[in-house]
């Protein structure tokens, strides 16, 4: 039974290595390591960008050197900024067709799900390898309705007026030192613009890859839903597994107009090498909704707190947050909300994971202004520990200043009950099936929130994560 269990464990561990710790021999045509201002120089020039945009990239660069480390959260003292990649492109150029993408590009993708994700389910994907965009497609019936569903490269040059009038207004280069590096070296991401009243039926889907060994990306994205429209983007991280570590550095700027909806996806499955430090931003209007649904599976250091800024009467948020925290991984998430209007409502989810010495911690912010008056908002985390050496920390923070508002904050930490484990086992159950059932049972209400292919992928990835099939 033992030698049965043991092929089990290795078979399911092959099986995640084969889906994503894999890596491809690519060649660069262009390639730029360690920081200066020649770099920043560099990317903007082989881009063939405005003069605007490397004014921008070069005042964040100085702010970038200019602020320190941050000293709370993960410890990020051993990021050698100078030992990275920031732009590395590949021979491939960008292609609308999927026959027209270079064959090894073409079998990372096909090993991750992403064209046939998109011919069965998404009205228009987009995938990222390294710091370029090398394939986009977007179904005829968006176009015909004015969306623009784009790489932010392409919209700088097609879009200028769009861009340059959100670029950096919700996020800032001053905000912080990640924030100001994105900004600086910035490639890739996506743009979307939803016209007034337009409702995308169909999810939007873009894919994330660092292939390199000590890579550095900085995708950029801007997502714009006009007043009443209505959009879901996905997107989808991997990196193959490397002894020295890699940085994924992405910024995220959303703003959602009168009446609109914006939900925004993240599947984060970088391998263990990776350094995580994103920070994601949206406005929201005069009865908007937005939402966050951040699960965040990989990486050996995660740090990202998806945010919310209620500007407009009847404003809507909600961050439903998943970590699973394996041996080695620090994942530190959360969500802030501010609340700036009257009758505006705020929700935050945690769900997180913990095994061995993995440590997972919520860290959450609640402002309600004076402004914000018949304000509403809740914050609930739950915590599971998978075995004795596990942690987890919650940091919430709450700064009330209307007297009628209305704030819960709820927290609970359980320990994987042997009780449980035996019901279970005494049914048949292998441990580590039994570990996954109850770890599937505890996320399972932010699961469901997902679409309904992401949320299988999501399920078997945290299979993997929590039993002894990956360390």
């Amino acid at each position: 039974m033992a030698a049965t269990q043991n092929d089990a464990v290795v078979q399911e561990e092959n099986e995640y290595l084969r889906h994503y710790g894999f890596r491809d021999e690519t060649e660069y045509s262009e390639v730029q390591k360690g920081l200066s201002e020649a770099t920043v120089r560099y990317i903007s020039k082989s881009k063939g960008e405005p003069d605007w945009m490397l004014e921008k990239r070069l005042a964040a660069y100085k702010t970038f050197v200019s602020k320190p480390t941050p000293k709370w959260g993960a410890d990020l003292s051993k990021i050698d900024y100078n030992d990275i990649y920031y732009y590395l492109k590949p021979n491939a150029g960008k292609s609308d067709s999927w026959a027209d993408v270079p064959e090894d590009i073409k079998r990372t993708f096909d090993k991750l799900g992403v064209p046939e994700a998109e011919r069965k389910f998404f009205a228009g994907a987009e995938a990222q390898y390294d710091s370029e965009v090398v394939y986009h497609h977007v179904k005829e019936e968006l176009e015909k309705q004015g969306v623009i569903f784009t790489d932010t490269d392409t919209a700088v040059k097609k879009y200028p007026e769009l861009v340059r009038k959100y670029f950096s207004t919700i996020i800032p280069p001053t905000d912080n030192k990640y924030a100001a590096l994105n900004t600086a070296v910035w490639s890739g991401g996506s743009f979307i613009y939803v016209p007034k009243g337009v409702k995308v039926a169909m999810p939007l889907q873009a894919y994330f890859r660092i292939n390199a060994e000590k890579a550095g990306q900085f995708e950029r994205t801007l997502i714009i839903a006009d007043e009443g429209a209505d959009v879901t983007y996905i997107e989808g991280c991997t990196a193959p597994i490397y002894i020295s570590s890699s940085l994924h550095s992405a910024v995220v700027e959303i703003v959602v107009h009168k009446d609109a909806h914006v939900r925004y996806v993240t599947v984060q499955n970088w391998s263990k090498n990776v350094y995580n430090l994103v920070t994601q931003r949206a406005y929201a209007y005069e009865n908007a909704h937005m939402e966050w649904l951040d699960a965040n599976i990989g990486s050996k250091t995660n740090m990202k707190y998806p945010s919310i800024f209620l500007k407009g009467r009847g404003g809507k948020g909600d961050i439903l947050s998943i970590a699973v925290a394996g041996e080695n991984q620090v994942q530190d998430s959360g969500g802030k909300v501010y609340h700036l209007a009257p009758n505006t409502t705020s929700q935050i989810i945690s769900k997180s994971v913990s095994k061995g010495s993995g440590v997972a911690s919520y860290r959450g912010l609640v402002h309600i202004d004076r402004r914000a008056t018949n304000s509403i908002s809740a914050v609930k985390c739950d915590a599971l520990l998978l075995d004795d050496k596990a942690k987890t920390n919650t940091y919430p923070y709450n700064e009330i200043y209307a007297d009628d508002a209305l704030v819960s904050h709820e927290a609970a930490v359980g320990k994987l009950g042997d009780d449980e484990l035996f019901y279970l086992m005494s049914r048949g159950m292998k441990e580590d099936d039994a570990i996954a059932t109850i770890v599937l049972g505890f996320i399972d209400p932010l699961v469901r929130a997902l679409p309904l292919e992401y949320s299988l992928e999501l399920k078997r990835l945290i299979k993997l994560d929590t039993t002894n099939s990956v360390g």
